[in-house]
C-alpha cells in the first residue's frame, strides 16, 4: 500500500507525464474524399459540376462516419459541392463543418464530363498534375488554393478533418510535404476514403500518417 505522501507524488508525475504527452503530440490533418457519384463510377472528371451521391456513396458516408468515431476535432472543414457537404452531413459532421470555398474541386474547364481515355485520343501525353486543362485551372491556381488551406489549418490548435475530391485533395497532400502540385500523381485516392496527414518527429517534419483507407467501403 503507498502511503499519502507516495499516492500524491505518483499523482504529481502521472500529471507531469499528462502534460509532457499532450505538449509532445504532434496535429493530425485528416482527409475525407467523397462518397461515390454516377461519374466517379463512369470516370468521367467532376470539377465544378454538382453532383450528388449516388446510393452506395451515401451507404460509404455513413460508413466512413463509423470510422470516425471516437476522434475529436478542432476544425471541421468542407468543400461546398454537395457530393462532398453530403458526405460530411452523413458522417456525422454537418452541424459543426464550416464551408470552405478553397476545398472545390480541380475546375476541368473543357474537359469536365470527359473520360481520360477521351482527353489521351486527343493529347497523348496529357497529364493532368502537369499540364492543367483548358479554360480550367492549372496546376498552380491549384496549388495555390491548397496552400491557403493550409496556412488556414496550420494554426489550428488540435486535429482537423477536411471534405473534399480526390484531385484536389491529391495536391493538397503534395503541397503538405512540401512537393509542387505535380506530385499529386502519385496518391491514388478512392471514394469515401480517409487518409491522414501529420508529422513524424517535429512540425518542420510534414508526413503522411495514413492513406486511402477504405476499409470501412462497403458494396
Amino acid at each position: 500500500m503507498l502511503t499519502r505522501e507516495e499516492r500524491s507524488c505518483f499523482q504529481e508525475l502521472l500529471w507531469v507525464k499528462g502534460l509532457i504527452y499532450m505538449s509532445e503530440r504532434l496535429p493530425t490533418v485528416y482527409l475525407a474524399r467523397h462518397g461515390e457519384t454516377a461519374w466517379s463510377i463512369s470516370g468521367q472528371h467532376t470539377g465544378l459540376t454538382d453532383l450528388p451521391l449516388t446510393e452506395r456513396g451515401e451507404r460509404n458516408a455513413c460508413r466512413l462516419g463509423e470510422r470516425l468515431k471516437g476522434l475529436t476535432f478542432s476544425k471541421v472543414l468542407t468543400s461546398p459541392l454537395q457530393r462532398a457537404a453530403r458526405t460530411c452531413e452523413l458522417a456525422g459532421f454537418g452541424e459543426v463543418a464550416q464551408v470552405e470555398p478553397d476545398l472545390v474541386e480541380w475546375n476541368y474547364g473543357d474537359y469536365e464530363g470527359r473520360r481520360s481515355a477521351e482527353i489521351l485520343a486527343e493529347r497523348p501525353d496529357w497529364q493532368l498534375f502537369r499540364d492543367g486543362c483548358p479554360d480550367g485551372e492549372d496546376p498552380s491556381r491549384v496549388g495555390a488554393r491548397a496552400d491557403r488551406v493550409l496556412r488556414q489549418i496550420r494554426v489550428v490548435q488540435g486535429d482537423v478533418l477536411i471534405f473534399s475530391s480526390g484531385h484536389f485533395l491529391r495536391v493538397l497532400a503534395a503541397r503538405w510535404l512540401g512537393l509542387e502540385p505535380v506530385g499529386g500523381r502519385f496518391f491514388l485516392l478512392s471514394t469515401a476514403s480517409l487518409s491522414a496527414l501529420s508529422y513524424e518527429h517535429k512540425l518542420s517534419e510534414p508526413a503522411i500518417r495514413l492513406w486511402d483507407d477504405c476499409g470501412h467501403v462497403g458494396e
